[in-house]
């Protein structure tokens, strides 16, 4: 079922494991590549959902209530993996979590801060915060390190042997745990110093937890991890950060990760947030949106993503203002925007590609057919169309991001009956446009014509009979 399956023969699907520092008996589950290179699957061959959501300082700055209040939320919501940092960016070395307690014992990777007995030392916390992600069935992608403690400055806390000792203390605590480990965090490589530190830390990760959770690399803005390690055989999938802007061009990229070879999954680990100043300009160009958000994610997914990343500006830093100062302008505490719309709505972008057969699924750009003036159709800026499709030639999904005429190329569709749907990405919602002959090419618009809101025009082979858009199809 898997072209690469990180797991150790003795590890089976279903089996009971025990996280370290508890008593509570989980079912450990493990994902693994799919067989075409290109998506995330469960063992038993299940497709595997990365949606995820940042949540940085999640084991730095929130206490077990909070983290639980956090966790069972995003559960609640369809998220599947929750992004987090061992040694957080806001001074994880010297401020101390919401216990008192911090990582190291004189600021020495080799020498983690632990203490017998439970719920008594740094390591503690960040079990309990992965034990009870891993309960709501939520996969934790743990970033060991953010990555000013591996490059920033002229003595960076981590060399090739610390770090590689580090990584294999982290990958034995959390052997047993549904977890995905991310290096990088934040940071682009410069040279082969930097290279070979990333490099070690993976090897420890593998020798801790004997090869069982896959691996991925975290750049900076702008930039993807295929750029160092795509032919790396130590990192299984590979990761970008398009980055805090709204228009289509960062998450064009995606496509070209995608199409290297041999083929990776692909996924955005982090584009713009919700409510963030975009391309960090607030005075000049204001804070982003739902639609914003939105429109990454399908732009993502059309493009080829296994999968994609939400974040909040307020979540990620989970700012309290009666506890810590902000960062860059947040607008509300993370409290209050756990229900930012964008994160309710990024479910329906996960729901709508489990509608339809998953491992088949390729980006299809060549369906919309170019108008005259093709800044207009398929568009550019923030008014993008996207397309995707099936290799079968059963379905074709066109995102809208405005109430433009446009035309598809129907063609690809191997049946002489179609039967199209509208797709609504705000409350996931399907409207059935109708069933009729194909005629190679049909022009379509959105039931918002001229408005900024988004749709998703969804054609299928008609003699398929698969459910409306948003009905999964998968468990």
């Amino acid at each position: 079922m898997c072209s690469k399956l990180k797991i150790s023969s003795l590890i089976l699907l279903g089996l009971i494991l025990f996280n370290p520092g508890t008593t509570t008996a989980q079912q450990y589950k493990t994902i693994c590549i799919s067989e075409n290179g290109r998506f995330l699957q469960y063992e038993d061959g299940t497709p595997f959902f990365y949606l995820g959501d940042t949540a940085w300082e999640l084991f730095h700055r929130l206490n077990r209530e909070e983290a639980a209040q956090y966790l069972e939320d995003r559960a609640q919501k369809g998220f599947t993996v929750i992004q987090a940092v061992a040694l957080a960016e806001h001074d994880g070395l010297n401020v101390p979590n919401a216990y008192g307690d911090l990582p190291f014992d004189n600021y020495d990777p080799t020498i983690p801060a632990t203490q017998e007995g439970p719920n008594n030392d740094y390591w503690d916390h960040v079990d309990y915060i992965v034990e009870k992600a891993n309960s709501l069935g939520l996969w934790m992608g743990i970033l060991p390190t953010w990555g000013r403690y591996w490059k920033d400055g002229n003595t960076p806390l981590f060399n090739e042997q610390n770090a590689e000792s580090y990584g294999e203390f982290i990958a034995k605590r959390y052997k047993d745990a549904q977890v995905i480990w991310i290096l990088g965090g934040d940071r682009n490589i410069d040279n082969e110093t930097q290279k070979r530190i990333i490099q070690a830390m993976a090897r420890g990760l593998e020798r801790g937890d004997g090869g069982r959770h896959l691996i991925t690399y975290h750049p900076t803005g702008w930039s993807g991890s295929a750029q160092w390690f795509h032919n790396d055989p130590l990192f299984d999938f590979n990761m970008r950060q398009n980055g805090h802007e709204v228009v289509y061009d960062p998450y064009a990229r995606t496509l070209d990760d995608y199409l290297r070879t041999p083929a990776k999954p692909v996924i955005d680990g982090e584009p713009v947030y919700e409510d963030h100043p975009i391309a960090f300009q607030a005075p000049k160009r204001g804070h982003s949106t739902a639609a914003d958000v939105r429109a990454a994610l399908y732009w993502d997914l059309f493009n080829g993503a296994c999968g994609h990343t939400y974040g909040h500006h307020s979540i990620w830093q989970m700012y309290d203002p009666e506890k810590r100062p902000p960062h860059n302008m947040p607008l509300l505490s993370w409290h209050a925007a756990l229900d930012a719309p964008g994160a309710k709505q990024m479910v329906y972008g996960r729901n709508l590609i489990e509608s339809r057969p998953y491992f088949t699924r390729i980006p299809a750009p060549d369906v919309i057919i170019a108008s005259d003036v093709p800044t207009a159709i398929p568009g550019a800026g923030s008014y993008r169309f996207t397309a995707t499709a099936d290799t079968d030639g059963t379905y074709i999904m066109v995102y809208a991001p405005i109430g433009r005429k446009f035309t598809v190329k129907t063609s690809g569709i191997r049946s002489e009956r179609l039967r199209a749907w509208w797709y609504n990405p705000r409350n996931g919602k399907a409207e059935k446009i109708g069933t009729f002959d194909n005629s190679d090419s049909m022009e379509f618009i959105s039931p918002t014509p001229g408005e900024h809101l988004d749709w998703i025009l969804v054609i299928d082979d008609a003699h398929k009979k698969y459910p409306a858009p948003g009905k999964k199809m998968f468990n």
